[in-house]
């Protein structure tokens, strides 16, 4: 969905208003790109991100983390996300189709850009609150790989949804076992893993890097309960609307890992 990780994008905008240093900010990048290289293969890795995903954040209210998620959406994340993309979510929309962003990023977060592109919710990982404040320990797990997966399924059971006839999208291997819950997977701005996953399992391959647009993209007819995009920071997770309107998912009805 967006060039680069969210998670990434928000600790530079916490880094400019003081929250992180410059060293901190460095820090935090080199373990993104190794947690995104590494995290499929070794599960220490996911591990010790999840021990410190949202320790950062201990003792901030929430009011503050949603607006920081706000300001720093419209100012470092609004222009870095791939039109084709966003396009190709656009749609589903106007066929009737339900939206969902599903990443590993703050759920908070994975809201704001939800809200600002006009989808239907988004799911992530969540942090404690006790009386508004952050505790800085997860409820649940790190939404990454397998969790996703789950996270779909409880949202498809919650919905209604046949994941059989839902597809998903995602650009990193990480995803896979998410892909792989879907009746149709497509691999969009492929990592090198994914793509070579997608052409093993027949997966269809999209890349709007290349300047190919979404719109040239037909919806098929026969997978007409839904759609799912993912990756790993910004991953995303779309599921087409029953011909009822569905209840909006909620922190209580979506899976909260």
């Amino acid at each position: 969905m967006m060039q680069g990780a969210s998670i990434y994008y928000f600790a530079r905008g916490l880094a400019k208003r003081k929250y992180f240093t410059s060293t901190d900010l460095l820090r935090f990048a080199y373990q993104q790109a190794r947690f995104r290289l590494l995290a499929s293969e070794h599960a220490g890795t996911v591990s010790n991100a999840k021990s410190t995903a949202l320790a950062f954040i201990a003792g901030w209210r929430v009011e503050d983390m949603e607006r920081l998620c706000e300001e720093i959406f419209d100012e470092l994340m609004a222009d870095r996300i791939w039109a084709g993309t966003l396009a190709l979510a656009q749609l589903h929309l106007d066929a009737g189709q339900r939206v969902w962003l599903v990443t590993a990023a703050p759920v908070e977060l994975g809201r704001i850009i939800a809200a600002r592109l006009g989808l239907t919710g988004a799911i992530g990982t969540v942090a404690e609150v006790k009386e508004g404040v952050y505790t800085g320990r997860l409820v649940g797990d790190l939404m990454h790989g397998p969790e996703k997966a789950s996270a779909i399924r409880a949202l498809a059971l919650a919905e209604g949804l046949d994941l059989t006839r839902c597809a998903a999208y995602s650009d990193s291997v990480n995803d896979t076992p998410m892909l792989s819950t879907v009746g149709y997977a497509v691999a969009v701005n492929p990592d090198p893993a994914l793509r070579r996953e997608a052409r093993k399992r027949g997966w269809e391959i999209r890349d709007f890097r290349t300047g190919r647009k979404a719109a040239k993209i037909a919806i098929p007819t026969a997978l007409a309960t839904g759609v799912v995009i993912g990756g790993f920071a910004t991953a995303t997770a779309m599921r087409k609307r029953r011909r009822r309107t569905p209840t909006q998912p909620t922190p209580d009805t979506a899976p909260q890992a």
